[in-house]
Protein backbone atom coordinates (compact mmCIF):
# COMPACT_ATOMS: atom_id res chain seq x y z
CA UNK A 1 0.00 0.00 0.00
CA UNK A 2 1.09 3.47 -0.73
CA UNK A 3 -0.96 6.44 0.22
CA UNK A 4 -1.27 8.07 -3.18
CA UNK A 5 -4.16 9.59 -5.07
CA UNK A 6 -4.29 6.99 -7.85
CA UNK A 7 -7.11 4.55 -7.13
CA UNK A 8 -10.48 4.72 -5.42
CA UNK A 9 -11.00 1.41 -3.69
CA UNK A 10 -14.19 2.10 -1.78
CA UNK A 11 -17.17 4.28 -2.39
CA UNK A 12 -17.52 5.07 1.31
CA UNK A 13 -17.64 8.77 2.07
CA UNK A 14 -15.25 10.44 4.47
CA UNK A 15 -16.96 12.07 7.45
CA UNK A 16 -17.60 15.69 6.57
CA UNK A 17 -16.02 15.42 3.12
CA UNK A 18 -17.16 14.74 -0.41
CA UNK A 19 -14.15 12.56 -1.19
CA UNK A 20 -14.35 8.79 -1.48
CA UNK A 21 -12.37 6.95 1.18
CA UNK A 22 -9.93 4.34 -0.06
CA UNK A 23 -9.64 1.34 2.23
CA UNK A 24 -6.49 -0.67 2.86
CA UNK A 25 -5.08 -3.11 5.40
CA UNK A 26 -1.72 -2.64 7.12
CA UNK A 27 -0.22 -5.47 9.16
CA UNK A 28 2.71 -5.25 11.56
CA UNK A 29 4.28 -8.71 11.65
CA UNK A 30 6.13 -9.65 14.83
CA UNK A 31 8.60 -12.45 15.56
CA UNK A 32 10.19 -12.74 19.04
CA UNK A 33 9.91 -9.03 19.84
CA UNK A 34 11.04 -7.79 16.42
CA UNK A 35 8.90 -6.59 13.55
CA UNK A 36 9.28 -7.31 9.86
CA UNK A 37 10.18 -4.43 7.57
CA UNK A 38 9.91 -5.08 3.86
CA UNK A 39 11.74 -2.94 1.30
CA UNK A 40 9.71 -1.98 -1.76
CA UNK A 41 11.29 -3.23 -4.98
CA UNK A 42 11.88 -1.47 -8.28
CA UNK A 43 9.05 -3.58 -9.75
CA UNK A 44 6.41 -1.43 -8.04
CA UNK A 45 5.36 2.01 -9.21
CA UNK A 46 5.54 3.78 -5.86
CA UNK A 47 7.69 3.91 -2.74
CA UNK A 48 10.58 2.09 -4.40
CA UNK A 49 13.39 1.41 -1.95
CA UNK A 50 11.36 2.44 1.10
CA UNK A 51 10.81 0.21 4.13
CA UNK A 52 7.21 -0.80 4.60
CA UNK A 53 4.96 -3.22 6.50
CA UNK A 54 2.61 -5.77 4.90
CA UNK A 55 -0.20 -3.87 3.18
CA UNK A 56 -2.86 -4.10 0.51
CA UNK A 57 -6.01 -2.61 -0.91
CA UNK A 58 -9.25 -3.93 0.56
CA UNK A 59 -10.87 -5.93 -2.22
CA UNK A 60 -14.64 -5.58 -2.76
CA UNK A 61 -16.74 -8.06 -0.77
CA UNK A 62 -13.75 -8.92 1.45
CA UNK A 63 -13.50 -8.23 5.17
CA UNK A 64 -10.39 -6.47 6.46
CA UNK A 65 -9.42 -9.66 8.33
CA UNK A 66 -9.73 -11.79 5.18
CA UNK A 67 -7.67 -9.25 3.23
CA UNK A 68 -4.99 -9.22 5.95
CA UNK A 69 -4.57 -13.00 5.58
CA UNK A 70 -4.40 -12.66 1.77
CA UNK A 71 -1.72 -9.96 1.98
CA UNK A 72 0.33 -11.85 4.56
CA UNK A 73 0.37 -14.91 2.31
CA UNK A 74 1.13 -12.97 -0.88
CA UNK A 75 3.88 -10.80 0.61
CA UNK A 76 5.51 -13.17 3.14
CA UNK A 77 4.39 -16.71 2.32
CA UNK A 78 2.84 -17.09 5.77
CA UNK A 79 -0.41 -19.04 6.00
CA UNK A 80 -3.22 -18.67 8.52
CA UNK A 81 -1.69 -21.57 10.46
CA UNK A 82 1.61 -19.66 10.76
CA UNK A 83 0.25 -16.55 12.46
CA UNK A 84 -1.87 -15.13 15.24
CA UNK A 85 -3.74 -12.12 13.88
CA UNK A 86 -5.18 -9.39 16.08
CA UNK A 87 -7.20 -6.45 14.81
CA UNK A 88 -6.10 -3.06 16.11
CA UNK A 89 -7.28 0.54 15.95
CA UNK A 90 -8.33 1.78 12.47
CA UNK A 91 -6.77 4.98 11.15
CA UNK A 92 -8.06 7.68 8.83
CA UNK A 93 -4.97 9.13 7.13
CA UNK A 94 -4.68 11.68 4.33
CA UNK A 95 -2.51 11.05 1.28
CA UNK A 96 -0.23 13.71 -0.19
CA UNK A 97 -3.20 15.38 -1.91
CA UNK A 98 -5.30 15.33 1.27
CA UNK A 99 -7.62 12.51 0.12
CA UNK A 100 -8.63 10.19 3.00
CA UNK A 101 -7.55 6.57 3.43
CA UNK A 102 -9.17 4.23 5.94
CA UNK A 103 -6.37 1.97 7.18
CA UNK A 104 -7.48 -1.23 8.91
CA UNK A 105 -4.52 -2.07 11.14
CA UNK A 106 -3.54 -5.49 12.44
CA UNK A 107 -0.82 -7.00 14.56
CA UNK A 108 0.32 -10.49 13.56
CA UNK A 109 2.81 -12.71 15.31
CA UNK A 110 4.60 -15.72 13.92
CA UNK A 111 7.13 -18.30 15.06
CA UNK A 112 8.58 -18.41 11.54
CA UNK A 113 11.67 -16.27 11.09
CA UNK A 114 12.17 -16.87 7.37
CA UNK A 115 9.76 -15.18 4.98
CA UNK A 116 9.13 -15.79 1.29
CA UNK A 117 8.76 -12.31 -0.17
CA UNK A 118 7.12 -11.61 -3.51
CA UNK A 119 8.07 -9.16 -6.29
CA UNK A 120 6.66 -6.18 -4.40
CA UNK A 121 9.70 -6.32 -2.11
CA UNK A 122 13.37 -7.05 -2.65
CA UNK A 123 14.45 -7.48 0.99
CA UNK A 124 13.16 -7.81 4.51
CA UNK A 125 14.63 -7.48 7.96
CA UNK A 126 13.52 -7.98 11.53
CA UNK A 127 13.94 -4.85 13.68
CA UNK A 128 13.18 -3.89 17.24
CA UNK A 129 10.09 -1.65 17.24
CA UNK A 130 11.96 1.17 19.02
CA UNK A 131 14.54 1.26 16.21
CA UNK A 132 12.11 1.47 13.27
CA UNK A 133 11.75 5.24 13.59
CA UNK A 134 15.50 5.53 12.91
CA UNK A 135 14.95 4.27 9.35
CA UNK A 136 14.93 7.50 7.35
CA UNK A 137 13.99 5.58 4.21
CA UNK A 138 10.60 4.29 5.39
CA UNK A 139 7.15 5.20 4.15
CA UNK A 140 5.86 8.32 5.87
CA UNK A 141 2.74 6.72 7.36
CA UNK A 142 4.54 3.76 9.00
CA UNK A 143 4.83 5.53 12.38
CA UNK A 144 1.05 5.98 12.57
CA UNK A 145 0.50 2.28 11.84
CA UNK A 146 3.10 1.29 14.43
CA UNK A 147 1.41 3.51 17.02
CA UNK A 148 -1.98 1.93 16.28
CA UNK A 149 -0.67 -1.64 16.56
CA UNK A 150 2.12 -1.64 19.11
CA UNK A 151 0.52 0.37 21.90
CA UNK A 152 -2.21 -2.22 22.27
CA UNK A 153 -4.97 0.25 21.37
CA UNK A 154 -7.85 -2.02 20.43
CA UNK A 155 -10.88 -0.81 18.56
CA UNK A 156 -14.33 -1.89 19.63
CA UNK A 157 -14.86 -5.22 17.95
CA UNK A 158 -17.83 -5.32 15.59
CA UNK A 159 -20.12 -8.26 15.84
CA UNK A 160 -23.60 -9.44 16.51
CA UNK A 161 -22.92 -9.93 20.21
CA UNK A 162 -20.93 -6.71 20.64
CA UNK A 163 -17.63 -6.35 22.45
CA UNK A 164 -14.55 -8.47 21.86
CA UNK A 165 -15.25 -11.77 20.10
CA UNK A 166 -14.47 -15.18 21.44
CA UNK A 167 -11.33 -16.99 20.32
CA UNK A 168 -13.37 -18.97 17.80
CA UNK A 169 -15.09 -16.04 16.11
CA UNK A 170 -14.09 -14.59 12.74
CA UNK A 171 -12.41 -11.47 14.13
CA UNK A 172 -10.85 -13.14 17.17
CA UNK A 173 -7.23 -12.82 18.10
CA UNK A 174 -6.53 -16.54 18.12
CA UNK A 175 -4.59 -18.65 15.69
CA UNK A 176 -6.73 -19.13 12.61
CA UNK A 177 -8.27 -22.52 12.00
Amino acid sequence: MTITDETTVSSAEAPGAGTAVREVVAIILEHHGRIALLRRSRAVHHDQGLWHCVTGYLDPWTTPRQQAFVELYEETGLTQEDIVLERCRPLLLPDRSGAPWLVHTFRASTSRRHLRINGEHDAYRWAKPAKVRRFSNRVEWLSAVLDATLRGDQEEWPGELGGRPSANSEDGGSRAA
